[in-house]
């Protein structure tokens, strides 16, 4: 679960919460930083939001963001509502540089960035003009995007399937009171939502319903989801009041509504290339920020299977891009497919049965190791998209 309101870039056309501005951009000029009109750079800091350009041709963009605040930061291009999302980078520390690439139609819309990842952003009006050139690709690579976008669209769809499926299974022994069968089936029910996390997270109405964390809340914001169930499973030993059983019942029966309503938004869900490139590295992101610190199950601590859903997201993301990888730069295909492998060797060793074992059971030693090889992947995870974008 991302710490925000606004979240990945894979949906082409979803609602997610108005992201207030504290703050205008303050562009430095008409045209770009560099010697492409589409390439724009991007200063970040606690209070502010600078991007070198108001305005950029159709066709791929590219934001070159930079850190120079003090808080990890995160920056989106929105639609012209303000409300959906055409792209988006994240987890940008202090000092570092992250590029977000994404293929933009003519048409008006927002910059915006977010410091410390919580709270109101900061966002100012952007424009791309009509550059006359085709809006597809076309010829040969075009089939291979194809092939890549509907073999996408599929597994997001079988996902959202197996998540409903168990889902209705999970709620029905949590509300029946049959506590240790559904701590049994918490992990391998939520794997579903994990591996195409960006895709739901989308929904930006739908996301802090079913996956926000205690930490995360906002003040008198309503608690419900996944999470709310799990520390009612896994109690504190002290101090916690157990929900009762009409309690219980809503909170089940929201999830469930909830998980149908994101069955049925994702049946007609497309994708593009910088979509899926994007969402493989948000993923890992993902790991990043929540599953390698413990921070995401801080209850159950099954962290090592959302660990493992969000790195088989990406995978599949990632596999259906390499015929267009491996034809424009098959060694960085050969980068990621070895740092790929590299981490599930470390993932794999903390099997247990048919899961993993607790998150509590790692050393400092191992969790560095995994944090590790986490960022090895992302290092060449996040050229991808350029790699078969541009």
């Amino acid at each position: 679960m991302k710490r925000r309101l606004v979240t990945s870039s894979l949906a082409l056309a979803v609602a997610v919460p108005l992201m207030a501005a504290c703050t205008s951009n303050s562009p430095s000029s008409e045209g770009g930083s560099t010697d492409s009109p589409r390439e724009m750079a991007v200063t970040s800091t606690n209070d502010a939001c600078d991007v070198s350009a108001q305005k950029a041709p159709s066709g791929n963009l590219v934001f070159n963001v930079k850190n120079d605040g003090s808080k990890v930061t995160e920056f989106y291009l929105l639609a012209e509502d303000g409300l959906r999302i055409i792209g988006e980078v994240e987890n940008i520390g202090p000092g570092l540089t992250r590029d977000l690439v994404v293929k933009a139609p003519p048409g008006d819309y927002f910059t915006a960035c977010k410091p410390g990842m919580v709270g109101d952003g900061i966002r100012d009006a952007f424009t791309v003009t009509d550059s006359g050139e085709p809006a597809q690709v076309t010829g040969k690579d075009a089939e291979l995007v194809k092939a890549a976008n509907e073999q996408y669209a599929s597994y997001v769809k079988d996902q959202t399937e197996q998540l409903l499926a168990k889902t209705r299974k999970f709620v029905s022994l949590y509300e029946a009171g049959k506590d240790e069968q559904a701590r049994a089936l918490y992990a391998d029910a939520r794997v579903h939502w994990e591996r195409i996390e960006p895709v739901a997270e989308s929904f930006g109405d739908l996301d802090p319903k079913m996956d926000l964390r205690e930490a995360d809340l906002q003040e008198g914001q309503k608690w419900t989801g996944w999470h709310r169930i799990e520390k009612d499973l896994w109690p504190p030993k002290s101090g916690y009041q157990p929900m009762t059983d009409a309690q219980r019942t809503a909170i089940a029966d929201q999830l469930l509504k909830d998980t149908k309503d994101l069955y049925q938004r994702t049946r007609t869900i497309t994708f593009t290339a910088d979509q899926i490139g994007n969402g493989a590295k948000g993923l890992l992101d993902e790991v990043a920020t929540g599953k390698v610190t413990g921070e995401e199950e801080i209850w159950s601590h099954t962290d090592l299977w959302d660990f493992q859903a969000n790195v088989d997201g990406a995978r599949v993301a990632w596999e259906g891009l390499r015929p267009l990888l491996k034809k424009d730069n098959p060694e960085l295909d050969q980068q990621i497919d070895r740092r790929f492998t590299a981490l599930q060797d470390l993932l794999d060793a903390h099997r247990k049965g048919d899961g993993f074992v607790s998150y509590t059971e790692l050393d400092k030693t191992q969790v560095r190791k995994l944090s590790d090889a986490v960022n090895a992947l992302s290092e060449p995870l996040s050229k991808l998209t350029a790699a078969v974008t541009l």
